[in-house]
C-alpha cells in the first residue's frame, strides 16, 4: 500500500514525498456515489476481498525459523517510525489466522490477498529452506480454502531478507534476480496447487522511491540534502537500478512459472502497482503534458516495459545514462509477462509543470512536476487521516480509463483501496467503530469502478479493500487505522467490527 507516514509531515519533505505522480489525458468523469449498489450490480464472477501484508500483520518475527528482514532492522532504528513502534507482534495473524479467516467468511468476502515472507521460506534469503515456514503457509492456505476464501498471494511486499542486504546490498545487485526467482519457484512448487493468483511484487515504485531516493522506508538509502536523512545512498541513480532489477526478477520468475508450472497449476501472475490519479492543475498544454509525464515516471516506469518492452520515452530522455538500458534480450523477457494488472489506488492530486530544476538531484527532480492536493487554496477533496490521502472517488474511474486506453484494456484487479482514521487515544472503542466516512469511501469508489466497467468497458474483475484489520502502517507505525475491523492494541489485539463491516456484509449478501 502507498505509505508516506506522518514522519514526513514537514515543509520540504512533504513536497518531496507528495510528488507521487500520476495523471490524465481525458476529463474527469464524476459519479457522486449516491447509487444503490451491491454485489449483484457487478458482473458475475467479480471477486471481492481484503488485502494485507506479512510484515504488517504476522508478528512472530523470531518464530517458525523466520530470518531477519530489512524492515526489522529499519523499524528498530531510532527515529524511523513516527510513533517509535515496531512490527515484532503487529496484529499477530501468525497465530490468529483462523479467527481472521472466520471474520472474512462472516463478511462474505471471496478472497484474501496476503504476502508470503521471503525470510520465513529462506531465513538467509538463499540456501536452506525452512520447513516450518513452508508448513505455516500451507496450513494458512488450507484454512483459507476450507472456508471458501481464495488465496491471492504476493511474493514480495517489501520485507527483503536482511542477509541479502548484507551480502550484496539487496535490490542494488543483479544477484538478487536469480535469488528471487529461486524463492518464487519454491512458492510455486509448494503452494501453486491451491494458489491461482500470484503477484510477484507489491508497489515496486513505492519501495524504489521511498527506500532508495527519499530514505523514508527500508533500507533507508538516499543522498538528498547531503545525507541529512540517510547515512548512504545515491538518490539520482539507485531508484532506477532497483527498478531495473525488480523488473528482471519479475520477468525471470514469470518465465519459470509459465514454462514449468502454469500448464499444470493453471494460475496467473501479475504485479500490484501503486498509482495516484493526477489532474492537471490548469488546462494549459504545459500542465497537461506534466500530468502525462508524471504518470509515465510512476506507473509507466514499471508497466511500460512489461507491456511494450521499454521504459517510457520521457524517462529515457530526462534520466539519460542514469537509467539502465533494457537490452533486446531483456525486452523479450519482460514484454507480455503480466496476466493481470494489479492497481493499488487511494487518492487523486493536482499536477503542475515545474521548469525549475531541483537542487536535490534525485529521481523526483527528473520528472519536472509539482503535485499538491490543493488548488487556489482549496483541497481537492475531503482528507482522511494520512497527510496524502484525499478522497476523490471519480479519480478511480479516470485512472481505469487511462489504463484501458494506454495499455489496450488489460485485465485489471483493484488490489488495494481504502482510507484511514487516526489512532486517537482519546477516542473510545465505541466511537471508533462508527466509521461512516469509510463506508462512504468504499461505496463511492466502488460506484466509480462499476461505472468504468459497465459504461466504459474497462476490464476490471476484482476489488480488494485495504485492509481487513487495523495494522502496523510502516513509517506511521500504529498511528493510522485502515481496518474494517478495529484492533485493540491494549487488550490482546482483540478485533471489533466497525460499521463498515456491516456495510460490506449487506453489500456482499447474495440477495
Amino acid at each position: 500500500m502507498v505509505r508516506l507516514g506522518s514522519c514526513v509531515d514537514m515543509g520540504l519533505v512533504v513536497v518531496l514525498v507528495v510528488v507521487r505522480l500520476l495523471v490524465k489525458t481525458t476529463s474527469l468523469k464524476i459519479h457522486d456515489g449516491n447509487t444503490n449498489i451491491s454485489r449483484a450490480s457487478f458482473p458475475k464472477g467479480f471477486t471481492f476481498g481484503t488485502a494485507s501484508a506479512a510484515y504488517q500483520y504476522e508478528g512472530a518475527v523470531k518464530e517458525g525459523g523466520r530470518g531477519l528482514t530489512i524492515w526489522d532492522t529499519f523499524a528498530h532504528t531510532f527515529g524511523k517510525i513516527s510513533d517509535g513502534s515496531n512490527a515484532d507482534v503487529a496484529v499477530n495473524q501468525f497465530h490468529l489466522y483462523n479467527e481472521d479467516i472466520r471474520l472474512m467468511k462472516e463478511m462474505g468476502m471471496d478472497a484474501y490477498r496476503f504476502s508470503i515472507s521471503w525470510s520465513r521460506i529462506y531465513p538467509n534469503g538463499t540456501g536452506k529452506i525452512s520447513q516450518a515456514g513452508v508448513d505455516h503457509y500451507n496450513n494458512f492456505i488450507n484454512a483459507l480454502v476450507a472456508s471458501g476464501i481464495e488465496p491471492y498471494v504476493t511474493l514480495y511486499h517489501w520485507d527483503l531478507p536482511q542477509a541479502l542486504e548484507d551480502k550484496y546490498q539487496g535490490w542494488l545487485s543483479s544477484q538478487i534476480i536469480n535469488d528471487f526467482a529461486t524463492y518464487a519457484e519454491t512458492c510455486f512448487q509448494e503452494f501453486g496447487d491451491r494458489v491461482k493468483h500470484w503477484m510477484t511484487f507489491n508497489e515496486p515504485h513505492t519501495f524504489a522511491i521511498q527506500g532508495y531516493d527519499l530514505g523514508f522506508q527500508a533500507p533507508g538509502r538516499c543522498s538528498i540534502l547531503g545525507h541529512l536523512f540517510c547515512k548512504e545512498g545515491n538518490s539520482s541513480t539507485e531508484p532506477y537500478i532497483v527498478g531495473h532489477n525488480v523488473l528482471l526478477a519479475h520477468g525471470t520468475a514469470t518465465d519459470i512459472y509459465r514454462k514449468m508450472y502454469k500448464q499444470k497449476q493453471n494460475g496467473i501472475v501479475g504485479i500490484a502497482f501503486d498509482t495516484f490519479w493526477y489532474e492537471p492543475t490548469t488546462n494549459s498544454t504545459e500542465d497537461i503534458e506534466a500530468a502525462g509525464r508524471a504518470m509515465e515516471f510512476n506507473l509507466g516506469w514499471f508497466l511500460d516495459p512489461l507491456m511494450f518492452g521499454d521504459y517510457p520515452s520521457s524517462m529515457r530522455s530526462r534520466v539519460g545514462s542514469r537509467l539502465p538500458k533494457i537490452s533486446e534480450a531483456e525486452s523479450t523477457l519482460l514484454k507480455g509477462t503480466l496476466d493481470f494488472v494489479g492497481i493499488n489506488h487511494y487518492t487523486t492530486w493536482y499536477a503542475t509543470n515545474s521548469s525549475t530544476e531541483s537542487f536535490l538531484n534525485d529521481s523526483i527532480a527528473d520528472i519536472g512536476v509539482l503535485t499538491l492536493p490543493f488548488k487556489d487554496g482549496k483541497p481537492i477533496g475531503d482528507r482522511a487521516n494520512s497527510i496524502w490521502l484525499y478522497i476523490v472517488p471519480e479519480g478511480m474511474r479516470s485512472l481505469l480509463n487511462y489504463v484501458k486506453t494506454r495499455y489496450g484494456n488489460p485485465l485489471v484487479i483493484i488490489t488495494e483501496n481504502g482510507m484511514d482514521d487516526a489512532n486517537n487515544p482519546f477516542t473510545s472503542i465505541k466511537d471508533a467503530l462508527k466509521d461512516e466516512k469509510r463506508i462512504k469511501y468504499h461505496n463511492d469508489y466502488l460506484t466509480n469502478v462499476l461505472a468504468a466497467i459497465k459504461e466504459d468497458g474497462c476490464n476490471v474483475k476484482g476489488y480488494f479493500a485495504w485492509s481487513l484489520l487495523d495494522n502496523w502502517e510502516w513509517a506511521a507505525g500504529f498511528s493510522s487505522r485502515f481496518g474494517l475491523y478495529y484492533v485493540d492494541y491494549h487488550d490482546k489485539l482483540r478485533r471489533y467490527a466497525k460499521d463498515s463491516v456491516y456495510w460490506f456484509k449487506r453489500f456482499l449478501a447474495p440477495n
